[in-house]
């Protein structure tokens, strides 16, 4: 099955399935020298672990086993494994729709592409969100090599089915995020989050969600003409996470409402550097980097199994079915897809970083560690300071 990796330079290839013994990641391109522990990973998979308020209740701890690629607690340069084993599968729910795909799943289109026999229909198997879990493991390697530039990346819900944050989301915000169960920036769209997920759940019913990240830093210059655009990749990164739909940057969509004089975004000097006021590119022009924040927004659709009634088609004699799907299912998946977005996006961007030498390709100076090292404390620091503004 092609198609399971992702980067040139940092190239990561997931593998495993949702009711299988494990999931895990390879991780190639990774310079030698980067001090990685389990704690430096179990903090990024826990902002997407299940079992939480308002998410599956699936209890996975998400235990993290390093197979190869660290010795001493650096990367040696080598392709590193990490894999995660799945402890608490519970199939018997997807024997009684096993004849029956589940409407808006990836069930049907995989059945067509490999056929029925070869199907794997617990929990979608492949297609399972469960296979973020790699993503989120890479993205932690990933987001400590930026701290080589002091780069952060950071996101949070923006909506909800219709709720909405609608104010610019500052730095402060993005803190609150780290620890807010619901991943929201501010106090009041917690509970306004919260009142409409208990509603959907109670309907046995789910809502999609807006994500927002926000990238703080960024180094200037990545991004390559004419196919391997930063934007491109970006898209390309966050569109393949299971669930979602939509994608954009900057102003986004919003420049089809604009006229070219309202979105005429002014230049200027600053400490002896060219800035953008207004930013309305999100930190991206031509394709490449300014310098500016990135700001990205994506999609995720609601939850596709419910226990709302839903009509399909017995496989077996194409005739019509109504389903109701049992299980342990999110109602929102973006809450937990917040952390599966910053894990694409810092991936992303260490790939381009590598490629364009802002992060050393085979292998990272002393000096390189020590700087790594002091920033990565002060972000692991974040989700303790975001106890202050909650």
């Amino acid at each position: 099955m092609p198609g399971n990796s992702f980067g040139r330079f940092f190239k990561i290839t997931t593998f495993g399935e949702s009711h299988g013994p494990a999931v895990g990641v390879v991780i190639d391109g990774v310079p030698a020298g980067l001090p990685i522990s389990i704690d430096d990973i179990e903090i990024e998979l826990r902002l997407r672990r299940p079992g939480k308020a308002f998410t599956s209740p699936r209890r996975e701890v998400d235990r993290v086993e390093i197979i190869s690629g660290i010795f001493n607690g650096r990367t040696t340069g080598a392709p590193i494994t990490v894999i995660v084993r799945n402890i608490d599968v519970d199939s018997s729910y997807y024997e009684e729709i096993k004849y029956t795909p589940r409407p808006n799943h990836a069930d049907i289109p995989y059945i067509i592409k490999y056929g029925y026999e070869n199907w794997d229909y617990r929990g979608g198997g492949r297609a399972s969100g469960r296979e973020t879990v790699a993503r989120v493991i890479a993205g932690a390697l990933a987001k400590k090599l930026l701290m080589l530039s002091n780069t952060l990346v950071l996101g949070c819900i923006k909506s909800i089915g219709s709720i909405s944050t609608e104010d610019n989301i500052s730095f402060n915000d993005l803190v609150y995020a780290r620890c807010s169960p619901l991943r929201a920036c501010k106090p009041e769209a917690e509970s306004k989050f919260a009142e409409v997920l208990r509603n959907a759940i109670n309907d046995g019913d789910s809502y999609g969600g807006l994500v927002e990240v926000h990238v703080l830093n960024p180094p200037m210059g990545l991004g390559e003409p004419v196919f391997d655009k930063i934007k491109a990749d970006l898209a390309k990164s966050v569109m393949s996470i299971p669930g979602v739909t939509g994608f954009e940057y900057g102003l986004g969509f919003n420049y089809a409402k604009k006229r070219g004089s309202e979105v005429a975004d002014e230049v200027f000097i600053e400490n002896g550097r060219i800035r953008w006021r207004y930013n309305y590119a999100g930190g991206i022009l031509g394709g490449i980097t300014t310098g500016e924040e990135i700001v990205i927004r994506c999609a995720f659709k609601p939850t596709s199994s419910i226990r709302f009634p839903q009509k399909t088609v017995d496989i077996r004699s194409f005739e019509e079915k109504i389903i109701s799907i049992r299980g342990r299912h999110d109602p929102c998946i973006a809450i937990r897809g917040v952390a599966v977005v910053e894990a694409m996006v810092a991936i992303t961007l260490v790939d381009h970083s590598i490629r364009a030498n802002v992060i050393p390709a085979v292998r990272l100076s002393d000096k390189d560690v020590e700087t790594i090292q002091e920033r990565w404390e002060r972000y692991k620091s974040l989700c303790k300071l975001s106890e202050e503004y909650q």
